[in-house]
């Protein structure tokens, strides 16, 4: 979705022309006028940010935003212009990210559209109506297209730079108190994501609300958002037993896959091989020629295809219902969610329990952070020693299997804290606490370390151990991990350790690998078989760049340190 914004009036139309400048600091942008409308950025941890929208004099519409996440900074504005057919005709962001300038422009002139931004460049003929999805930007320009897909005929909309979307009604609710009541409706919204997107409108089609792990939410309304939350999960999950009875098929008997390239003895693919499965086991591998089937058999010709167990991904933060049937189509079945919104993840293991969602079985953990700046989203919060305890037992008793330890948890809370998990069956995994090493945390219980860069953190500086709940986690492994043997101490010895106490370890390399190797506008060999089968929103998306490199680095150095 967008994330950032613009201009003041009297200068609005020269951020229309065509050029190039340099990242608009922060006391440059946009200054909202007392009359904006403002919203709250939060999740279920607590605030995030603020986000605003507003229309200038000359008709342009405005938004700007500022969010704080996890030691994530953006400050950004926007200014879009509407022409006759109602669609953005001239749009600007401004501003910055993690990941460097957000500078963004599209302009509608001549019967030709043509845009900018961040991670690419390009231009498409104009002939019939079509609204801009800005890469960056604040929530204002998300919304503006909301609104703009909520008026169109048929609520489906052409989005440049391609791909169409579409909204269908899903709930309404009523929210706030006395003079503030009012009645908002969902939609679910495809076209942009791999599964739909709630978005709350009010009773004129204007953008009132966006729920999810982030949220925006008017000021005022901020206490709507668990109601929202859970009308829009339930309505979208009402989708799902349908989906299960038109795509589950249940074997009778025993199924055969035959002629197939078959992934056996844990190791090792074979050509031409039959695999036979009974009451939900392997019961019989071998060449096609040999195997003998029993009685009343379900064949299913693999020729030319490959068999494989079904796939973990092992960290994965399950977004919704829809998410099930992608996972499945991958192959993925069986998932490791390390942090979600509780009430969601029960629910759908709730659904899955009944027949009535079709998912891979997720193993939930639930994530433990204290209070501060940097708070993730979706934490239980822990402001003392006997909240986390609690918060354990209950991850405990709702049915949980881990729980995820993160940076502004209080580190002398640790050892207490894994010590209860462990007496419950719990697993103990996640990030450090700001202030521990990696030691540390393995010597108050963790049995497990969350992404490579914590790892490294043994290694790294007190001045960067000191603040790792914030963006430190990221740059001080990026400047300083190309520098570290990790045949010499302090490595040598925390490994020898991982080893004999059998720590382990989830790198999540795939997101140290977008977070220190491209540039804006690469794309990831790890992406490129994607590309034309997804949404334009999403693949856009792959060519998003790392994070900016200090200035006193290259991204050769990232790439050392990621190496």
């Amino acid at each position: 979705m967008a994330q950032f914004n613009r201009i003041v009036c009297a200068i609005a139309l020269c951020l229309f022309a065509p050029m190039a400048w340099a990242q608009v600091p922060v006391d440059q942008l946009a200054k909202a006028p007392a009359d904006a409308r403002r919203f709250t950025v939060m999740s279920t941890a607590g605030k995030h940010g603020a986000s605003t929208r507003w229309t200038a004099a000359d008709g342009t519409r405005m938004g700007r935003e500022s969010i704080l996440l996890r030691g994530q900074v953006f400050e950004v504005d926007s200014a879009a212009h509407f022409g006759a057919d109602g669609m953005i005709d001239h749009a600007v962001v401004r501003g910055f990210t993690p990941n460097g300038d957000a500078a963004e422009t599209f302009s509608l002139t001549h019967g030709a559209a043509s845009w900018t931004s961040p991670v690419d460049k390009g231009a498409a003929p104009y002939a019939a109506p079509a609204m801009y999805d800005a890469f960056g930007g604040p929530m204002d320009l998300t919304a503006d297209v909301v609104e703009a897909l909520i008026a169109a005929p048929g609520k489906t909309l052409a989005m440049l730079p391609g791909g169409r979307v579409a909204a269908e009604p899903l709930t309404s609710a009523t929210v706030g108190e006395g003079a503030a009541k009012t009645t908002v409706t969902a939609y679910a919204v495809t076209g942009f994501s791999n599964t739909p997107i709630p978005v709350w409108a009010d009773a004129k089609g204007k953008f009132f609300a966006l729920i999810g792990g982030l949220s925006w939410l008017p000021d005022g309304y901020e206490s709507a958002q668990p109601v929202l939350q859970n009308l829009q999960d339930e309505a979208l999950a009402a989708r799902s037993p349908a989906q299960v009875k038109k795509l589950l098929v249940t074997p009778t008997g025993p199924v055969a896959f035959t002629h197939v390239r078959a992934f056996v003895d844990g190791k090792r693919f074979v050509d031409d091989e039959t695999v036979v499965v009974e009451g939900g086991l392997i019961t019989q591998v071998g060449p096609a020629a040999r195997i003998k089937f029993p009685y009343r058999t379900q064949v299913i010709d693999g020729t030319g295809k490959t068999l494989t167990p079904g796939l973990w991904d092992s960290h994965m933060h399950f977004g919704d219902d829809a998410s099930g049937p992608m996972l499945l189509s991958l192959g993925v079945t069986s998932v490791r969610d390390p942090g979600n919104v509780n009430a969601l993840t029960l629910a759908r293991a709730a659904r899955r329990a009944k027949g009535e969602l079709l998912t891979p079985r997720v193993y939930p953990s639930v994530l433990i952070d204290g209070k501060g700046p940097n708070t993730a989203q979706v934490a239980s919060v822990a402001t003392s020693q006997d909240e986390a305890l609690a918060i354990v037992r209950k991850a405990k008793a709702d049915g949980f299997v881990a729980i995820k330890i993160y940076g502004t948890f209080n580190p002398a809370w640790v050892a207490a804290t894994a010590a209860e998990a462990h007496r419950l069956g719990l697993h103990v995994h996640g990030h450090l606490p700001a202030g521990m090493r990696t030691m540390d945390a393995i010597n108050d219980g963790y049995d497990e370390i969350t992404h490579i860069y914590f790892v490294m953190m043994q290694a790294m500086p007190d001045s960067v151990v000191a603040v790792s709940n914030g963006m430190a986690r990221f740059q001080g492994p990026g400047r300083y991990a190309k520098d570290v043997d990790l045949n010499a101490e302090p490595m040598k010895s925390l490994i020898a350790t991982m080893a004999a106490k059998t720590i382990t370890v989830d790198p999540t390399l795939v997101v140290a690998e977008s977070l220190y190797v491209p540039e804006n506008g690469d794309l990831s060999p790890a992406y490129a078989p994607f590309v034309g089968t997804l949404p334009p929103a999403v693949e856009r998306g792959f060519r998003q760049g790392g994070f900016t490199v200090p200035a006193d680095l290259t991204r050769a150095d990232y790439r050392a340190s990621f190496k």
